[in-house]
């Protein structure tokens, strides 16, 4: 026993480390931000974008200027009501140091100065800080402006005065530290994104987005009066969706301060798409003012069902998942004592807001069906065949079962599977076409590659109900091959392959049946997706060629750096599809683990909150190809 003891680290009272002012947040910034990817970094602009907001909710501020300047810094001003500009009686510093350097100061802890705010945890501005190569603020409160400066979360240019001002507001400007974030590049659409989120949240509230940047110069004016009924009506607009009533149901409550707002509209796709606030944070995860909505939701439609005759005393009442097909509905609420399962505020836990919610939802939508039957109408037409399509999906389901067992296999002829059987280490490549699934088959490593060539047309499952899925000759092979499953059955310990890769065409084609299959996977197997199973091959546009001198370019750029870096007598070939590659070169660009080019799809809050996909699938086959190749909420580069 005494010589495992010198054997061992000492631990002891000397071990224990205490670490002070912001230095646990520099340690551990993803304790704080979640994540040091792209999405840690653009929390970073909301964390200080939502104290504006939060004056703006406490009545105090009207427009507030996001600006992406040319060195990679932002900026966010409003004209609310700037920072107190005293001392801090407590700490004896000047309150504006206060704010940014010390974790849980802030004016949302109580004694009125804000009722509600999103900023519930108090960390924001010190957390950026912290996190920040540098900070300047500008304070202008009383007629006065004062300033101060702070490099890695330490003051470096003390607050001061700078003189008298008619302005007022607070101006802040940040560059991320390199040292901490992976990358530090902002993306405008994705800052956009939450700013048009705020935007409709807070109606009347204007948000000025500026990108200064040489080469991607441009600014947007978000203001929406509309609130919530103008969110459901752009998010109906860009997924391309027509809409079964005319406006929107509008429904509001208040109760102990609390206050719970709901804007809904079915259309006539086949999905539902709920998005939920809370103090104007998007719980990607739900949570109790989630779950009230839902349940008043279910149960009004049955009672109306069943008061109107529509449903009989022998029919089964409508499902949850009936009622909300084809349905977008928007749900925010504002409390004071908002209780969020973590710091980045995914999920809601006010036991509180569900009764709130439920009897917002219950009392308004009962009383606008009364008032308009026909909108009430379609709206349980449109359950009720809902409801039949489940009946007729679970017999094919059934159907698909029964065949699978009378046939003796449960996998696909067209498999040509692989010898591994470890889930960890096979990989089934997804291919399209005869052609190119024959190369892939010659030129895999047949351990643990396995190759499933795709059988005609991919079914777009966001305008298909789930009966057609069961039927579809494109998709039964897939689902089969995997064999975990979909919807209600999928069950991820059952997945016979660790890594799904899709491997089409690099061309719109292509990328139309990627964007496809992406989508089936995220409406009917997303644990793949939100567990990293899903992947995108890319195949190179480009051979070139000199003499026996052969390299791949996987861009026009690219291309044209390699011809200029082999020199003249160039030879360049350009691949219209996977079909034209041979075994030996399909493997050397898109299936060899050493060299190949694959995209991981990674799922983000956008992704989570789903309009931004769904938007995607419209007939405009561009924007979902940059959407695979360059949006990094969703698609990470691999280094493999």
């Amino acid at each position: 026993m005494e010589h495992q003891t010198e054997q061992h680290h000492a631990y002891g009272d000397s071990e224990i480390q205490v670490l002070e002012g912001l230095e646990a947040v520099r340690k551990r910034p993803g304790m704080y931000i979640g994540t040091t990817s792209s999405r840690g970094l653009h929390h970073l602009v909301y964390e200080i974008v939502d104290n504006s907001i939060d004056e703006a909710l406490a009545g105090e501020c009207d427009a507030i200027t996001v600006t992406l300047h040319a060195d990679n810094s932002v900026s966010v001003r409003d004209d609310g009501r700037g920072i107190p500009a005293g001392m801090n009686e407590k700490l004896g510093k000047p309150t504006l140091e206060v704010v940014y350097t010390v974790l849980h100061a802030g004016g949302k802890f109580g004694g009125g100065g804000y009722k509600i705010a999103g900023g519930l945890h108090g960390v924001g501005a010190s957390v950026v800080n912290a996190l920040s190569e540098w900070v300047e603020v500008e304070n202008s409160r009383d007629g006065h402006v004062y300033t101060i400066r702070f490099e890695r979360g330490k003051v470096a240019r003390p607050f001061r005065c700078e003189g008298e001002t008619d302005r007022h507001g607070l101006y802040v400007r940040f560059k991320p530290d390199a040292t901490l974030f992976e990358e530090t590049v902002f993306d405008y659409d994705t800052i956009l994104t939450r700013m048009r989120e705020q935007s409709f949240l807070n109606a009347g509230v204007r948000i000025i987005l500026t990108d200064e940047r040489p080469g991607k110069e441009q600014s947007e004016v978000l203001h929406y009066e509309g609130g919530l009924v103008s969110f459901v009506e752009y998010l109906t607009r860009i997924r391309s969706v027509t809409p079964l009533h005319p406006t929107p149901i509008y429904m509001k409550g208040e109760k102990n301060g609390s206050v719970a707002e709901v804007a809904m509209q079915y259309n006539d796709s086949y999905n539902e798409s709920i998005l939920s606030f809370a103090n104007n944070m998007t719980t990607i995860e739900g949570g109790t003012h989630e779950t009230g909505f839902k349940q008043a939701l279910t149960r009004v439609l049955n009672d109306y069902a069943r008061r109107t005759g529509v449903l009989k005393d022998s029919d089964k009442n409508l499902s949850g998942e009936d009622v909300r097909e084809g349905l977008c509905a928007i749900i925010s609420v504002k409390l004071e004592d908002a209780q969020f399962e973590s710091q980045t505020k995914a999920k809601l836990g006010n036991s509180e807001i569900r009764t709130l919610v439920d009897n917002v939802v219950g009392n308004a939508l009962t009383e606008f069906l009364e008032e308009n039957p026909a909108v009430g109408r379609i709206i349980l037409d449109k359950a009720l065949s809902a409801s039949r399509a489940r009946e007729a999906a679970r017999k094919a389901r059934e159907l698909t079962r029964r065949k699978s067992v009378l046939e003796g296999s449960s996998l696909p002829g067209k498999l040509a599977d692989c010898q591994e059987k470890r889930t960890e280490l096979t990989e089934l490549y997804l291919v399209e076409g005869d052609s190119a699934g024959g190369s892939a088959k010659d030129g895999r490593d047949s351990r643990y590659q396995a190759i499933l060539p795709l059988r005609g047309k991919v079914l777009n499952v966001e305008k298909s109900r789930l009966d057609k899925v069961y039927t579809n000759a494109s998709l039964i092979p897939i689902i089969q091959a995997l064999g975990c499953g979909i919807g209600e059955e999928f069950d991820l310990a059952k997945l016979r392959y660790g890594k799904i890769i899709i491997m089409a065409d690099a061309d719109v084609d292509g990328a139309h049946i990627g964007i496809l299959l992406l989508t089936f996977f995220f409406r009917h197997m997303r644990p793949l997706i939100e567990n990293g199973h899903i992947y995108l091959a890319k195949p190179p546009l480009f051979k070139i060629r000199k003499g026996k001198n052969e390299r791949y370019a996987f861009s026009d750029a690219e291309r044209d750096r390699i011809i200029e870096e082999m020199g003249g007598n160039i030879e360049a070939e350009r691949y219209k599809g996977l079909g034209e590659m041979d075994a030996e070169q399909l493997w050397e660009t898109t299936m060899n683990p050493e060299t190949r080019t694959i995209l991981r799809v990674e799922i983000g809050d956008a992704l989570a909150a789903d309009e931004t996909f769904s938007h995607l699938m419209g007939d405009d086959v561009e924007p979902r190809r940059l959407f695979i190749e360059k949006n990094a909420r969703f698609v990470e580069n691999l280094d493999i």
